[in-house]
């Protein structure tokens, strides 16, 4: 099976050749404007216009957790926004992070890159205002990415 590769850098500038996937943890709540989004909205306008009309037209769509939405950027470059994440801030002790939906979220991330034969590339999802664990994600990526025979990139910027 494939491992991780880890790298310095920035997720937004995807080191590999060929057709490449960026893909982030979103919050079911609408709210874009904090984190790895940040970067993401700085390169291109696409993903985050694409998120809010999800978003406000939820009643019609699939946007809840564990759905993905995949923007094409440019010839070879897509953003998966997951929803992986129930509301914003830690309640009661409960962080937002939803295992469960980025499971469901990866598992639809390699399909889409396997008819794509594209590499997942991605910073540490769900572990910064998510409040997530790595040593929780990691095992969803083996189990949803890996396991698919996928290059998977994990970025630690710098």
């Amino acid at each position: 099976m494939k491992t991780i590769t880890y790298l310095k850098g920035d997720a937004t500038i995807p080191q590999a050749k060929g057709i490449k996937i960026i893909v982030h943890i979103c919050n079911d709540l609408g709210g874009w404007g904090k984190g790895f989004v940040l970067a993401i909205s700085k390169k291109w306008t696409e993903p985050e216009k694409a998120y809010r009309k999800w978003y406000r037209d939820r009643a019609n769509n699939d946007f809840e957790l564990g759905a993905v939405q995949l923007i094409q950027v440019s010839e070879e470059l897509y953003v998966g926004n997951m929803i992986g994440q129930q509301g914003i801030k830690i309640k009661k002790n409960e962080v937002p992070i939803r295992y469960e939906a980025v499971k469901q979220c990866l598992e639809q991330i390699a399909i889409k890159a396997k008819q794509l034969n594209a590499s997942i590339h991605m910073p540490r999802i769900g572990c910064g205002l998510a409040g997530g664990k790595w040593k929780m994600i990691e095992p969803i990526i083996t189990n949803t990415l890996l396991e698919k025979q996928l290059d998977v990139y994990v970025y630690d910027f710098k």
